[in-house]
C-alpha cells in the first residue's frame, strides 16, 4: 500500500505518478526538506539545493600517491564471465567501509545479496575500508559484510584505500591490500579475509575497463586527495577508452565510475573542480560522452541532469553504503558555498536522499527501439525488520 506523504499546507508540490513503477515522484518547492518517506516514494530534491563549490578549501595535494604496478596488459580489459541475455541487471554502492558503527553496511549488504532477482555482479565505487584502506581493516569492513552476495564483486579504489596510514607499525604501499583484494591474473585466497570463501579478483589495474554483454564500464582512480587527481597518463587512457567504448554504440552503454564526485551539493565536500575540468575536457575534446556516469565519495544519494547543446548526461551519486556518518546537502545561501560558477551552469540536482543508506540497482534490457537503461535507488529503512524502500528510479534511453 502506498501512504500518502503529510505536506504542510504552504508547500508547493507537484506529484506524479510513473505508472510503469509503482512509486510517486514529489517534486517540493518551497521546503529543503522532506518531510516523510514511505515504502516506493520517490523523493526529488527541493529547488533551494544546487550543486555547490565549497570555498577556502586547503590544497592537499601532497596527499597523492604513486599507483601501483598494473596486474595486467594494457589497455585494462577484463571480460564479465556472465552469458549473452537480454537484460543485465548489477549493483553499485559506494564508501561502504565502517569501522565505529559497521551495521549501516551490513544491511546494506544484506539486502543487496537478498534481492528477488539476483544480480550479475556489484560494482563498488571506492572507499572500501576506513580510514587508511589497511589489510587489518578488510575482514571486518568487506568479507564478513558481503559473504552472502554471492555474485561477482568489482571495485574501483576510492582515496580511503588508497591512503597510507602514517603511523602503521608495519610500513605498505598505497593501494597495497586493494590490489590483493581485487587485481591479479587468477582467483586466490586472501590471508587477511577471516576466513572468507571469497577468493581474489582478477581486475587488471587501480583504473580499468569492464566489458559486458550490454555496457562498457569505464573505471578510474582519482587517487587521494579531497578532490580527486587524475595523471595524464590515465587521462590519455580515457581518451582510448571512449572511443574504444562509443564504437559498440548503441548495442552497448557506456558507464563511466570515478571515486571522486564531479558535481555535488554536500557540505562536506561540495564539487569537484578538477573532476569536473577532467571529464568535460575529455568530452569536448572527444565529442563523446558516457550514457551515465556513478561516482561515490560523499555519503549520501544525488541525482544530476548535465545539459549540453546535443543532449544530457545523467551524474549519480552513491556514496551512502555503510560509512556511518551521511553528509547533508548544504542551503544555497549558506556563505560557505558557492554555485557562482560557469562550470556550474547547466546542472540541475533532480532527485537527492542525504538521511538514509542505500544502493543502486541499475538494469540494462535490450528493447525493440534499442538499448534502455534503468536506475532504482533503494534505501534502507530505519526499523531493522524492514526492507528496502524505493526512493528514486530513473531511465535513460542509451546512444
Amino acid at each position: 500500500m502506498i501512504t500518502t506523504p503529510v505536506i504542510p499546507s504552504n508547500i508547493q508540490a507537484q506529484i506524479k505518478c510513473h505508472f510503469n513503477n509503482p512509486c510517486f515522484s514529489l517534486n517540493i518547492a518551497l521546503t529543503p526538506k522532506t518531510y516523510l518517506a514511505p515504502k516506493h516514494l520517490c523523493m526529488q530534491t527541493t529547488t533551494m539545493y544546487r550543486a555547490i563549490f565549497k570555498l577556502n578549501q586547503p590544497d592537499d595535494s601532497h596527499k597523492f600517491q604513486p599507483l601501483p604496478q598494473a596486474a595486467g596488459q594494457y589497455p585494462y580489459h577484463l571480460k564479465h564471465p556472465g552469458e549473452d541475455k537480454d537484460e543485465l541487471v548489477f549493483n553499485m554502492v559506494g564508501d561502504t567501509g565502517g569501522f565505529r558503527d559497521n551495521a549501516f553496511q551490513h544491511r546494506v549488504a544484506a539486502l543487496m545479496a537478498n534481492q528477488a532477482e539476483k544480480p550479475d555482479f556489484l560494482y563498488h565505487l571506492g572507499d572500501v575500508v576506513y580510514h587508511y584502506g589497511e589489510a587489518q581493516g578488510y575482514a571486518d569492513q568487506f568479507f564478513k559484510p558481503y559473504e552472502k552476495y554471492s555474485a561477482p564483486i568489482y571495485a574501483i579504489a576510492g582515496n580511503h584505500d588508497g591512503d597510507v596510514n602514517p603511523g602503521a607499525g608495519q610500513p605498505y604501499h598505497s593501494l597495497d591490500a586493494f590490489t590483493t583484494v581485487f587485481c591479479g591474473t587468477e582467483p586466490r585466497d586472501i590471508t587477511f579475509s577471516g576466513g572468507s570463501q571469497r577468493k581474489s579478483g582478477i581486475q587488471p589495474n587501480a583504473y580499468w575497463t569492464l566489458d559486458t554483454p550490454l555496457a562498457t564500464i569505464i573505471g578510474m582512480y582519482s587517487n587521494v586527495p579531497k578532490y580527486g587527481v587524475v595523471t595524464a597518463e590515465q587521462r590519455a587512457w580515457l581518451v582510448e577508452e571512449l572511443y574504444t567504448a562509443n564504437s559498440l554504440r548503441p548495442a552497448k552503454a557506456i558507464i563511466l565510475a570515478i571515486h571522486h564526485a564531479p558535481y555535488s551539493a554536500d557540505i562536506n565536500h561540495g564539487c569537484s573542480r578538477p573532476m569536473i575540468e577532467l571529464l568535460e575536457g575529455v568530452f569536448a575534446e572527444t565529442g563523446i560522452r558516457p550514457d551515465l556516469a556513478v561516482s561515490g565519495h560523499v555519503h549520501n544519494y544525488q541525482r544530476f541532469q548535465k545539459n549540453y547543446d546535443n543532449g544530457t548526461l545523467t551524474y549519480l551519486v552513491a556514496g551512502a553504503g555503510g560509512f556511518d556518518e551521511l553528509h547533508p546537502l548544504a542551503h544555497a545561501n549558506d556563505p560557505h558555498f558557492s554555485a557562482d560558477d560557469p562550470l556550474l551552469d547547466n546542472i540541475t540536482l533532480a532527485a537527492s536522499q542525504d538521511t538514509r543508506h542505500g544502493f543502486l540497482r541499475i538494469s540494462i534490457k535490450k528493447e525493440t527501439q534499442g538499448l534502455t537503461l534503468n536506475g532504482a535507488y533503494y534505501t534502507i529503512d530505519p526499523l531493522p525488520e524492514n526492507g528496502a524502500t524505493l526512493a528514486d528510479s530513473f531511465s535513460i534511453v542509451v546512444g
